[in-house]
């Protein structure tokens, strides 16, 4: 054990330095996913939430009486965002999709109040829009607990004075008259816009980890080609070792970028990694570790250098989109997030995601990390069964 772990790690220390001597390749590894985060960044900027007032629509079918008053009152500034709608262009405008929905009161709604019989509110809204329904069930609510206080004081004096029926005039004189209804609306903090560096860089971040052992391959490919790794053999470095080696500088490289990657990020962009940095540090240190695995595993299913390369190619680009990593998982459809949980990076996107935009704290992403893992795991398996030092041809 102890000559596997020193022949590994003199292997990986080896490559190392080759990596940090090959500018292009150190060159792609850290600066250009630099442009990706850049343009994609820019190009998302004005995406977000927006500070828009919510506007809510309401209708009488009286005439004169309770619900004239009500509407007034809601509608005296534009502050309120509350606009009067005759019932019939309500119901138009609902059907052609000017607005979500509306408040209507009945033909009837001050004779009852004042009759002492119950009544109502409708609250009308289209098919399939929660919000816009929550938002008016709640106004609605909130006019019935005054009108439930006047109709409780009109039936109070009424049994006192001996009104058989409803008279307004006697019961304004009476200092029964109905009670003014205050509308008031608060802006509680400001909607803040979205950062889109926080779902652009880990995309990027994951896709080009990814990449960069994917074309590690190719060197393995061109180190079994050239006959460098049967010459390890001969000289007693063992073929667990070779592997061994091979994944670690792998992850080496992955660790610099996402350290280099993640700082730049702090300081450049000013993203935020949530309410949980460590579980951010531990999602990014299992996909490293995934990554690497995956290039080895990449390097033992080829047979040339230019078959490495084009898998490699094919491989990232083909993963990355399916993963989520040029655009946020979240707005995509079902099926198309159904199809990241076979990747590797949808899963690392995923709790990315929920931890620096949702919220997510570190045990929402422990299947998360508990994936990367596996898939990490299923990678080295196929490495080590199919690693090859001898070239097929």
């Amino acid at each position: 054990m102890r000559l596997f772990i020193r022949q590994a790690l003199l292997l990986s220390l080896k490559d190392t330095r080759l990596f940090f001597k090959d500018r292009f390749a150190l060159g792609f590894a850290l600066l250009f996913p630099i442009l990706f985060i850049v343009a994609f960044s820019l190009a998302l900027g004005d995406i977000g939430p927006e500070d828009e007032q919510l506007r809510m629509a309401v209708a009488t079918e009286e005439e004169n009486g309770f619900s004239r008053e009500v509407i007034d009152i809601l509608t005296v500034t534009e502050t309120t965002g509350v606009d009067e709608w005759d019932p019939k262009d309500a119901g138009l405008a609902l059907h052609e999709g000017r607005i979500p929905g509306y408040l209507l009161f009945p033909v009837d709604f001050t004779q009852r109040i004042f009759s002492g019989e119950s009544t109502e509110i409708l609250v009308i809204t289209a098919d399939g829009d929660p919000e816009t329904k929550a938002v008016l069930d709640g106004l609605a609510r909130s006019i019935g607990g005054r009108i439930g206080t006047l109709s409780l004081a009109v039936r109070g004096v009424t049994e006192l004075e001996g009104l058989g029926s409803l008279d307004l005039v006697k019961l304004g004189e009476l200092g029964a008259a109905p009670p003014s209804i205050f509308f008031t609306s608060e802006q509680v903090g400001d909607v803040e816009p979205f950062n889109a560096t926080n779902f652009t860089l880990p995309g990027y971040l994951t896709m080009f980890v990814f990449f960069a052992a994917a074309l590690g391959a190719e060197a393995i490919a061109r180190e079994r080609q050239t006959q460098t790794l049967e010459r390890l053999l001969a000289n007693g470095v063992r073929r667990s070792s070779i592997v061994g080696g091979k994944m670690l500088a792998s992850l080496y490289r992955g660790l610099l970028q996402l350290f280099f990657l993640w700082v730049l990020g702090i300081f450049a962009f000013s993203i935020d990694f949530g309410t949980s940095p460590l579980a951010v540090i531990a999602v990014s240190v299992f996909m490293a570790v995934a990554s690497s695995a995956f290039g080895v595993m990449l390097a033992a299913l080829v047979q040339t250098v230019k078959s490495a390369s084009s898998a490699a190619v094919l491989t990232s680009l083909t993963l990355a989109p399916l993963g989520g990593c040029w655009w946020p998982l979240f707005i995509t459809p079902d099926w198309m997030q159904a199809l990241a949980r076979l990747t590797p990076h949808g899963w690392a996107n995923d709790a990315f995601n929920k931890l620096m935009l949702f919220g997510a704290e570190g045990q929402d992403v422990l299947v998360h990390i508990g994936a990367l893992a596996l898939f990490a795991v299923a990678f080295l398996a196929v490495a080590v069964g199919r690693f090859r030092t001898v070239s097929a041809n």
